[in-house]
């Protein structure tokens, strides 16, 4: 079998002649076998992207993947890199038995060059060492998400002539966009790009040209450059751009090119413009507009894949974030693939992408290590992370850690370097961090998104309305959003939802009421500039019961909306009505006395049995029925609004004797408690 794959890619190969940049798939003809297995007698022939653990509780172990590799003749006096855009979480690279490159970090991608360990003319082993245990000088070092071992992003092999625009720049395209001025009138900005060839002290011509989303040129530049492994910096500016928007999701095509004696390389990438400020009395501003930011949060694993995502499967999940009409993703826990950036970009959607240093939920755990390598590792995968995602104009936000206990001063210095550090690599977007601790650690970062749960673990969700005043008396001059969530499973449900749940047992209702009181007080408040439900989906967690955590609107296995997603879209998606009757799958009640809550985007009307009961809006979008007292039995709850209904038929079995019939149906005011 492995034979047969080189063959046919010996014959692809050879039959091309190579062009000056060419970029071949690697995802196909791989073998896998564990390390503990110690031989590949019984190895498995798996494609890329690809996870050792499937859908389940990740298996912390390592493995060998190997392949082979034919390299024609021709390309003697060519250069050959192989390129992975993501392995969990660390990998050794090796060439026909000798070592070529380490990656430690799972969610960025990496280079290596094996130009000088292959053969020409024959056939090359290529075997990569992957393991996706706990070390603590990689980062995250705590993590209650499922990390899925394996080369589980795709993987590509990259051809260029031997001066060419560098593949090597920390995993990215070797040409980086820095807006320096973005108007609707005009455009500064400049071109790093990164050389590599084999060459000292001579020149090359560089190139670049920039065209409009139509094809039109708007900018060509062409200077002597020294090859002295320097980046070279090329300003450029034009009149009138189009300027990227979620409404207008523009991007520009920028080309550079190298020739130097007889070579010759030619990058292209695709860019918007936008201008991004944030204040704390005008909010988010994008091209000096307002926008109220509505984001959720994306894990990294799927129900048929695990942590294998796939292009397709990116699209899809987009589409339940544009049905909850929310406009803005946060990657969660580390950056996702390019691909899913490049839809962002094209559908207009924001990003907020986090490096790995969170901290999970768990006492037990140790989210910073005060250690060289743990620092250096964090430092790097900070550096790849901006420089493979720096021109994709969704990306707005660079986040710099999640969830830190800033017990002393100890982690203070370290974090203040990494906001350096993007600071300087990429001025044009703000840094941010995620926190539910109180002191110093919050004023590191541009933005702050707090972290709330108050009405859950503790409290009631009263008290984020107090939470929310108090912070606007005292630190109202920060530039804060919110982000919040709770877990809540369709399969649980109780009769009391303002229970104290067990960890064990999570009633969809109560996740449902703690976020119909949060909208409640948080939606229409200016004071954020963002508001972030945490999560979308339901993420694999194994540390957890169930082996999930599930915080998400939407289940793991993508199939069943909850009530909160509904809430969210009544008050997000003004393209689309909604109208949703809420705990329809609560089926049997055992009070007589029962109120319905409706999300809506207009007046609902109710009807019991057909007749007409009356409702009131508590909270924008979000309706509530008076108390009424149903008879044991089937009862039938019906709701319309427009030419939208919904509805659902409920056994009431309370045991207690009907109503006289003269009796009037009791009322009042039955808010949400948690």
């Amino acid at each position: 079998m492995k034979r047969h794959t080189a063959l046919l890619l010996a014959l692809l190969l050879a039959s091309v002649a190579a062009p000056a940049r060419t970029v071949y798939p690697l995802d196909e003809g791989w073998s896998f076998f564990f390390r503990h297995e110690n031989s590949s007698d019984n190895a498995r022939i798996v494609s890329l992207p690809h996870t050792w653990d499937g859908a389940g509780a990740p298996l912390r172990t390592a493995a060998t993947y190997q392949r082979e590799l034919f390299v024609p003749a021709e390309w003697q006096g060519k250069r050959l890199f192989v390129k992975f855009h993501g392995v969990q979480h660390t990998a050794d690279l090796f060439v026909n038995g000798r070592h070529a490159g380490e990656h430690r970090g799972g969610g960025t991608a990496f280079v290596f060059e094996i130009t000088r360990l292959v053969r020409c003319g024959g056939t090359n082993a290529l075997r990569m060492e992957v393991s996706n245990g706990w070390q603590s000088d990689v980062l995250p070092t705590s993590s209650e998400a499922d990390l899925h071992g394996g080369i589980y992003r795709p993987a590509e092999l990259i051809v260029t002539d031997r001066t060419a625009i560098s593949p090597l720049y920390l995993g990215s395209d070797g040409v980086l966009i820095h807006p320096r001025s973005v108007s609707a009138e005009h455009v500064e900005g400049e071109a790093e790009i990164h050389l590599t060839t084999p060459f000292t002290g001579g020149t090359c011509t560089l190139a670049l040209e920039i065209a409009a989303p139509d094809g039109t040129p708007v900018y060509a530049r062409t200077q002597r450059a020294r090859l002295d492994g320097k980046p070279v910096r090329m300003p450029f500016a034009f009149g009138r751009p189009e300027l990227w928007s979620p409404e207008s999701p523009v991007r520009y095509t920028v080309t550079a090119s190298v020739a130097h004696e007889n070579a010759r390389d030619t990058v292209r990438v695709r860019t918007g413009f936008r201008d991004i400020r944030v204040s704390s009395d005008e909010g988010f501003l994008l091209n000096g507009r307002r926008i109220a930011v509505r984001g959720v949060a994306l894990g990294h694993d799927h129900p048929a894949t695990g942590g294998a995502c796939f292009a397709e499967q990116y699209d899809d999940d987009l589409r339940f974030v544009r049905e909850l009409g929310a406009n803005a993703v946060r990657s969660s826990v580390m950056p996702h693939e390019g691909r899913f950036y490049d839809l962002c970009d094209s559908t207009g959607m924001l990003a907020w992408v986090e490096l790995p240093l969170c901290r999970a939920p768990f006492l037990s755990d140790i989210a910073y290590f005060a250690t060289q390598r743990f620092e250096e590792n964090g430092r790097s995968q900070l550096r790849e992370m901006i420089a493979q995602l720096q021109n994709h104009p969704s990306v707005v936000v660079w986040g710099i850690f999640s969830g830190l206990l800033a017990r002393g001063d100890d982690v203070l210095p370290y974090v203040r370097s990494l906001d350096a550090a993007a600071r300087t690599m990429d001025p044009s977007r703000p840094t941010a961090a995620c926190s539910d601790q109180d002191g110093a650690i919050n004023f590191v970062t541009d933005l702050i998104v707090w972290r709330q749960n108050v009405g859950w673990e503790r409290g009631t969700t009263d008290d984020v309305k107090v939470w929310s005043d108090l912070l606007r008396r005292n630190w109202s001059h920060l530039r804060s959003a919110v982000c919040y969530g709770a877990q809540g499973m369709p399969g649980h449900r109780a009769d009391d939802a303002a229970q104290t749940p067990r960890a064990n047992w999570l009633p969809e209702s109560r996740q449902t009421r703690f976020h119909e009181a949060y909208a409640r007080t948080l939606e229409r408040d200016t004071l954020f500039w963002g508001i972030w439900i945490d999560q979308l989906f339901d993420y694999g967690a194994a540390r957890r019961p169930y082996g999930m955590n599930a915080s998400g609107l939407v289940t793991f296995d993508r199939k069943v909306k909850k009530d909160a997603f509904y809430l969210y879209k009544a008050l997000w998606n003004r393209s689309e009505p909604t109208l949703h009757l809420t705990d329809k799958r609560r089926t049997l009640r055992r009070e007589a006395q029962q109120h319905f809550g409706i999300y809506a985007t207009e007046q609902p009307l109710l009807l019991i049995d057909g007749d007409t009961v009356r409702v009131h809006e508590w909270a924008p979008c979000h309706y509530l029925s008076d108390t009424v007292t149903l008879r044991d039995g089937r009862r039938r709850i019906e709701v319309r609004a427009g030419a939208l209904a919904d509805g659902m038929v409920l056994t009431v079995a309370s045991g207690e004797a009907p109503p006289k019939p003269s009796g009037l149906p009791r009322t009042g005011d039955p808010r949400p408690t948690n």
